[in-house]
Order: C-alpha cells, then structure tokens, then sequence
C-alpha cells in the first residue's frame, strides 16, 4: 500500500476558545486514521477480542505547524517510520494537511502490541504483521531494534 488518508471536516465541537482547533483534537484524529487503516485492513475490534491483543501507546508527540479552523478540510495520512522486524514495536507519523496544500501538524507516536489478556507486551500474528509490512512508509522508514535511531 503507498498511501492512507482520511478526511475530516472541523466542526465546532472541535475549537477551542481562540477559535481554532484544539491540540487534543490533533490526537484524537491521528488515532481516529490509526484505527480505520487497522480496521479496512482487517484487523477489526472484534479480530483484535478474539485474538486477545491490541495496540498500545508510548509515546504520542504534536508538532503545530499552521492554525486549522471551524469549516476546514482536513486529510489525516499515516505512514510506518520505525518497526522491529518482527512488528512488535513500531513507529507512526501523521500528516495533518489543510484543503490538501497546507501541511499544518505531524504527530509521532511509538506504539506495541499488548496481550489483552496477560495485560503484557506480544508479537503480532501474521495477519497482522503482513499489514505492517504493507502499510504507507516514510521517505526514512528503517527496520531495526528499538534502540536504533
């Protein structure tokens, strides 16, 4: 796959009191464009209760480039950064780009695979390590351990 994106329309829900969009929205989209790359790829809510794993967060990093307000377009795009060559931790970055020409934040996370069950770090299965090695990189995606880079 070369690339993912979701749009998004910024309601008024999503402003803060300068009337511009609220740095938690940034979040909340990145994860909302996480979620439906993992799930149109077939690694649904209910994949994810019957095989006991989920993904987990440690760290989650804004950069603020350019002001978004109530009425813009917005398209979310995801791309793999960093991963272990087993996808067991990995690294995201989204673009946040306004009316498609206007790059206006990058978010970074680090993220693993938690066993749902054990409430401890796993491996992914094979579904979805062949999504992982499908998925969107950047111009600087690397494999390696975590302490690399």
């Amino acid at each position: 796959m070369e690339h993912f994106s979701k749009k998004v329309e910024i309601r008024w829900s999503d402003l803060d009191p300068n009337f511009h969009l609220r740095h938690s929205a940034y979040y909340d989209f990145g994860a909302y464009c996480r979620i439906a790359f993992l799930t149109e790829s077939g690694i649904t809510a209910s994949y994810m209760t019957g095989q006991q794993i989920g993904p987990i967060l440690f760290r989650e990093e804004c950069i603020f480039r350019k002001e978004i307000k109530f009425g813009d377009e917005i398209t979310i795009n995801l791309k793999l950064d960093k991963c272990t060559p087993n996808f067991s931790r990995w690294t995201m970055k989204h673009e946040i780009w306004k009316d498609e020409a206007t790059f206006c934040a990058i978010i970074t996370i680090d993220g693993a695979w938690l066993n749902t069950q054990l409430r401890k770090l796993t491996l992914p299965g094979e579904m979805i390590a062949a999504v992982f090695a499908n998925a969107p990189k950047t111009g600087t995606f690397m494999i390696g351990d975590r302490n690399s880079r």
